[in-house]
């Protein structure tokens, strides 16, 4: 008889050595490489649109009532800690983030930023784990292609319904941030110039 394969936890990754950044998806300890620019750069610029009117602002110029924080441990299980690209909280759910770590309230939106080396995680392992966990909204931003796909999270099933998938040429009003227009030509790098 085989003894049960036993499941990482928060404590693994604190293990991990200094500078290594990790997560825990299904309780396996994965590590994801750097961001290449290009990932970092649209990070930075959903933050800076979302975060200046919903979190940075707090309704003096946007509308406010927002958390939105980049890769902050999030535990949705014992054996599930991720660390989303974005992550954003009605402040209602969360009110003193802080000093917390890991934040132990599912979030109420998720973005990712698919690389090369993550996409299959990004849009499987994760996709499936943020709608069991009751994470309300699940973006997908692809810097490479230039698109965002966006996904709000149906209860009852915990499944999600497609809420839109926009291109670089878009001006988007997108839940749960319809309040303010995204314009997506300022997310997306250029497209590579062709010789």
């Amino acid at each position: 008889m085989h003894a049960a394969k036993r499941l990482a936890t928060y404590d693994d990754l604190l293990a991990l050595p200094d500078g290594v950044k990790g997560e825990v998806i299904r309780g396996v300890v994965v590590l994801p490489p750097a961001p290449l620019p290009r990932h970092s750069s649209v990070q930075g610029k959903l933050r800076r649109f979302l975060g200046g009117p919903f979190d940075d602002d707090d309704g003096a110029g946007g509308p406010g009532g927002w958390w939105i924080f980049l890769e902050v441990d999030v535990r949705l299980a014992p054996s599930d800690i991720v660390k989303p690209d974005l992550s954003g909280w009605r402040r209602e759910r969360l009110p003193e983030p802080w000093d917390v770590r890991p934040i132990d309230v599912v979030p109420d939106w998720i973005c990712e930023v698919v690389s090369p080396s993550n996409a299959g995680t990004d849009r499987v392992a994760k996709r499936h784990l943020y709608a069991s966990s009751g994470v309300e909204h699940y973006w997908i931003a692809d810097p490479a292609a230039g698109t965002l796909e966006t996904y709000k999270l149906d209860r009852q099933t915990r499944r999600w319904v497609d809420s839109g998938a926009f291109d670089a040429t878009a001006h988007a009003r997108i839940p749960p941030f319809e309040a303010v227009e995204l314009d997506l030509g300022r997310i997306f790098p250029p497209a590579p110039a062709t010789p």
